[in-house]
Order: C-alpha cells, then sequence, then structure tokens
C-alpha cells in the first residue's frame, strides 16, 4: 500500500486538548509491510518522529512544530491466541482504540483489565505510557509487545524484554524512536456480567471524580509518592484556577481543561504557576505526566 505523507497536520485536530500548531507532515503506515520505508521517509523530511495514537495525553505547543505524526495502520478485530491454565492470550494491533478493546475482552469474558475503563486512546498509546488507573496498568497484563524501530525492524519484545514503571515504558535493546504495533495481554475468565459491572463501577467512579466531557489531556501531573497530585494541587488552590482559555477542573485539579479557545502558551503558563505553587506550599516538585511537544 505504500506510505502516505500528509503535510501541515493540525494539532488542534488531533490531541483530545485541542491545543497546539502545525507539524511539518503525518505520515501513514498503510500496512505493516510498509514499515521499511519509515526510517527513509522520516529522513527525508528531516525531522523527529511523534508516534501518535488519539492524543489523548499530548499539549502540543503553538506555532509551527518540526515533527513527522506518524499513524499506524488501520487494526484488525482483537483475537484469542493461547491458553495456559486460568490464562487467556489475547492480541491487539496498537491502533484498536482502548475503550473498544475493553468492551471486547469484556464480550468474551475475560477479566484483568476493568480499572482502566475511561481511559481513551488506543491500545498502543496505552502500552507506550503504560496507562493504568484504579490498581492496575498495562504492565500488568502485557505478555509481549510488537516493536518497529530503525535498528531491530519489526519483533515481538517480551515483558522482560522491556522496563516498565508508573506512567513509563522503554524497550531494553532499543535506544532510539519505536514504534508500538501491537500486544498480548494474559487475562483470566470470568463472567460477562461481573466484568461488566466492575467496569461499570469504575466509569461511575470517574464520572463523578473527573471531566471525562471536557476537552483535556487527563491528569497533568505524576502522583508524587505516597501523594495524591490532584489534593496537592487543591490545597494549593489550583481547583477551578483558569488563565484564558485553560483551567484546572472544578471536578479534579489535576485535569486541565480547555474551555474553549485555549493556546498551549496559557497552558504551559498555567502549569508553571502550579508546580511554583505546590513546590512553594508542599515542598514536592510535581512532574509531568502530559507529554510537552515537541
Amino acid at each position: 500500500m505504500g506510505l502516505k505523507v500528509l503535510p501541515g497536520p493540525s494539532m488542534q485536530q488531533r490531541t483530545t486538548l485541542r491545543l497546539g500548531g502545525t507539524a511539518t507532515a503525518e505520515i501513514v503506515v498503510g500496512h505493516v509491510n510498509d514499515l521499511d520505508e519509515l526510517p527513509g521517509a522520516l529522513e527525508k523530511l528531516g525531522v523527529p518522529p511523534l508516534m501518535l495514537g488519539k492524543g489523548s495525553n499530548l499539549l502540543a505547543r503553538d506555532g509551527e512544530l518540526p515533527l513527522a505524526l506518524v499513524r499506524v495502520p488501520e487494526p484488525a478485530k482483537p483475537e484469542i491466541v493461547g491458553f495456559s491454565g486460568d490464562r487467556v492470550t489475547v492480541r491487539a494491533d496498537a491502533g484498536m482504540g482502548l475503550p473498544a478493546f475493553l468492551s471486547w475482552v469484556a464480550s468474551k469474558g475475560l477479566a484483568g483489565m476493568e480499572g482502566l475503563s475511561g481511559i481513551p486512546g488506543t491500545i498502543g498509546g496505552a502500552v507506550a505510557m503504560n496507562a493504568g488507573s484504579y490498581g492496575t496498568d498495562m504492565s500488568r497484563v502485557m505478555r509481549r509487545v510488537l516493536l518497529f524501530s530503525p535498528c531491530c525492524g519489526l519483533r515481538w519484545a517480551d515483558r522482560e524484554d522491556v522496563l516498565t514503571g508508573y506512567r513509563h515504558f522503554a524497550p531494553r535493546t532499543v535506544d532510539e524512536w519505536f514504534l508500538v504495533m501491537g500486544v498480548e495481554v494474559d487475562l483470566k475468565e470470568d463472567s460477562r456480567e461481573a466484568i461488566k459491572s466492575r467496569m461499570a463501577e469504575t466509569m461511575n467512579t470517574k464520572r463523578a471524580s473527573q471531566p471525562l466531557e471536557a476537552w483535556s489531556a487527563g491528569c497533568v501531573f505524576k502522583n508524587p509518592q505516597a501523594n495524591s497530585a490532584g489534593r496537592l494541587l487543591d490545597e494549593a488552590g489550583f481547583r477551578g484556577r483558569q488563565l484564558g482559555g485553560m483551567a484546572f477542573s472544578e471536578r479534579h485539579a489535576n485535569f486541565l481543561v480547555n474551555t474553549g479557545g485555549g493556546t498551549s502558551a496559557d497552558a504551559l503558563a498555567l502549569i508553571a504557576e502550579a508546580q511554583s505553587a505546590v513546590s512553594r506550599t508542599h515542598g514536592i516538585d510535581l512532574e509531568l505526566e502530559v507529554k510537552v511537544i515537541p
């Protein structure tokens, strides 16, 4: 099918925060067989790549952005590929939406990822940032991951071949850019009703405490050790704090939302104010969870 190179993609249209300027190009990978052409296409453009899923954890800067967005192929349906004791292995393509995947495994009576309900984005993005909530994350269920990199091509990496941590994922043998192309997860059989009930409970809890319908990138800051970034921001007076078109949510202080007409400059200035205030009042340096691009 070949690669498609599209000029000047808007980051406002490709991120859930609806912020940012214009990237140099967007490279659409039609099929995994086209991946070998990707390093050459990037070299020709002369800018680094940004692997893009649904753009749900990104804060893109304003203006012209010297980078090339890379979009993976359209996903096939997930499939069950193995059984081991009470474990069932499921394979999914990186481009599949995480909510759709959770619905699919629930329909098959497969449990272990219910805590991820309500997280937007794709499977690939969830792996690449080790997405997690409510006591689980991708690393807990991941068996192996399909990666593409210039040095190693397309290959499966076993769980022990990658480093994971709180919102962290890194292949041990790749020291350059890489693409997550697929993943296999190990899940447990359970009743569909029990799984769907836990998913609904998770969603109801999140709806009550998080601005799920707002233009947002999720949590702005990582939770410090044995602490809550939301609580620290709340105590520092940042719940509902607004600058231009950007604000920390009234519902959850660690969610930065675009109220309409916000700019990345507004967002970055408000983030800096919050970090300074929390450092001053609590002696804690908040670390960004949202990824600032570039």
